[in-house]
């Protein structure tokens, strides 16, 4: 075990670190747009999770440090952990992280939680994970996880943004699973990506509701409309987006599962963004 490994498990002295967390070190940062970027950290040696789970982080620079519900970006197998995130002009939070940077100590709560879980839906054939904004966030996880393409033959993704390039994380991600040495040859020919936007002029043109309840989502993707007898969904954005997807699928006869009790879609409602 490395020294650095070691001291991710050990919060060092600060008079601002919360009792109980780890203090992780950012590995990497990348800035998308002015509103979105990602960032990965250490890894405690202690810390096991689902793919798709959230944990609590924040930053160690004021006496109660402001902690958010992010989504674990990056798979269960990972050796670091990943994070997608907006940037919130005088956020309490995001204002602060924006600016962090390669070295810097990122405050993580040691519990792991969330619906958006291989083990929250029952068994199908076809899993959609609808998303907006930085709500790609877990999906990028499971898609990069070999168990969900264990548990369902096909798997879609969509993703809604406003511009082009707020669609890039999730491209990158799809392109570099794709070609992945551990899931690459497992997600070849069952992962299936759809992005879409609702200002800048893209193929794909409209908030993925809309694109549902007309069937332009079906006939691009040349898919058969959603079915609760095989198909199984999860859900992760914006309260707006969650609310009207919801009213679709509910109307559709899909049934809302929890980790207690697993059914034919999940939402994520820690998560708003």
């Amino acid at each position: 075990m490395t020294d650095a490994a070691l001291a991710s498990d050990a919060a060092p002295a600060n008079p601002f670190m919360p009792k109980g967390a780890f203090a992780e070190k950012v590995t990497e940062v990348q800035h998308y747009t002015d509103r979105l970027f990602r960032f990965r950290i250490t890894r405690p040696q202690s810390l096991r999770f689902r793919s798709g789970e959230f944990v609590m982080i924040g930053l160690p620079n004021s006496e109660r440090p402001v902690l958010r519900a992010y989504s674990i970006a990056s798979p269960s197998w990972d050796e670091e952990l990943e994070f997608f995130s907006i940037k919130v002009p005088n956020g309490p939070l995001t204002e602060h992280l924006q600016k962090i940077k390669v070295g810097d100590t990122i405050i993580m709560k040691p519990k792991a939680t969330g619906t958006l879980v291989n083990d929250a839906l029952i068994q199908g054939k076809r899993l959609f994970c609808f998303s907006t904004g930085t709500g790609f966030a877990p999906f990028a996880s499971l898609i990069r996880d070999p168990e969900t393409y264990e548990k369902f033959e096909q798997v879609y993704v969509t993703h809604t943004c406003r511009q082009r390039d707020e669609l890039k994380y999730s491209a990158d991600t799809v392109h570099n699973t794709l070609n992945d040495p551990l899931v690459g040859e497992v997600a070849q020919g069952h992962l299936h990506y759809f992005p879409s936007t609702t200002r800048e002029e893209t193929q794909h043109m409209g908030r993925i509701t809309e694109l549902i309840e007309s069937g332009a989502f079906y006939e691009a993707m040349k898919i058969s409309p959603l079915d609760p007898e095989t198909d199984r969904i999860m859900i992760c954005g914006s309260m707006e987006f969650m609310k009207d997807i919801r009213r679709i699928v509910d109307a559709l006869g899909f049934k809302e599962g929890s980790n207690s009790e697993p059914a034919t879609y999940v939402v994520e409602r820690a998560f708003v963004g």
